[in-house]
């Protein structure tokens, strides 16, 4: 079993954070991951900062600006993963972010830069399935799983290209959209999920929009995961170097949620 497949076997849906590396600072960043770990998180989402982060809402965005305004490079970020698994052995880390930071050096640089830094996963956001040669041959040669992407606009005829060649779990983004503030209909989500669990054995986890601890135990009742990003972003923006206890405080909530969830066949 890898860490992502641990992170899903327990009888409650796993609780998925996003932070993005280097906001508000290099320095913060650790304190706020710990703060994720605290809080109950089961696997965090790790951002890689890009100049054009175009499926991301007005919080990311900024902090994306935040962290590239602050110097943060991809060498910082592997530290701050590398750190980051001396500390938390067993707690799944995945890289998300975009094609251009992840190729520049090449994909067999990228895939053994992670594998040495102890990430777990990665979700690159603009590399469709059609163009998996161009990184997931090299991630998965490290055993490092790509995480691909489904939406609500992904035919049925396609989820199987999507799901060729994917490891760890699959991301539903639940609303056409960027990352932020609206949510889908409940009904919506559970279609979604049930159909790409009759697609696939990965468990399927559903993000975009999941903001309150309502909206995680709704979502946990039918899906094997709930990611949950601009909301921790806005409380980073907030807070700054302060951000790690209302982190901490704020994770906690959703823990509580995701925790009373009864998952029940989708």
């Amino acid at each position: 079993m890898t860490r992502l497949a641990d992170a899903f076997i327990a009888d409650r849906p796993a609780l998925i954070c996003f932070v993005t590396a280097g906001d508000p600072s290099v320095a913060a960043t650790p304190g706020i991951l710990d703060a994720l770990v605290e809080g109950g998180a089961d696997v965090i989402e790790l951002g890689m900062p890009f100049t054009d982060p175009m499926a991301d809402g007005p919080a990311i965005q900024a902090a994306n600006i935040r962290a590239l305004a602050g110097g943060v490079t991809t060498a910082d970020i592997l530290t701050i993963a590398r750190n980051f698994r001396a500390r938390h052995p067993l707690t799944p880390l995945v890289v998300m972010g975009y094609a251009n930071p992840m190729l520049r050096r090449g994909p067999e640089w990228f895939a053994t830069a992670l594998h040495d830094a102890g990430v777990d996963g990665v979700i690159c956001v603009d590399i469709p399935p059609e163009e998996d040669d161009a990184l997931g041959p090299a991630l998965r040669a490290m055993g490092i799983d790509l995480i691909r992407l489904a939406t609500p606009t992904t035919r049925d005829g396609r989820v199987a290209e999507v799901l060729n060649g994917a490891g760890g779990f699959v991301y539903y983004v639940s609303v056409a959209g960027i990352t932020g503030k609206q949510q889908a209909q409940q009904a919506s989500i559970e279609d979604a999920v049930g159909r790409l669990k009759r697609a696939t054995d990965l468990p399927v986890a559903v993000g975009f929009g999941v903001r309150t601890p309502d909206q995680a135990r709704a979502i946990g009742r039918v899906a094997d995961g709930v990611v949950v990003g601009s909301a921790i972003v806005e409380i980073v923006a907030e807070h700054g170097a302060a951000a790690a206890a209302p982190v901490t405080a704020y994770i906690k909530t959703l823990a509580a949620a995701v925790a009373d969830a009864r998952k029940v066949p989708a």
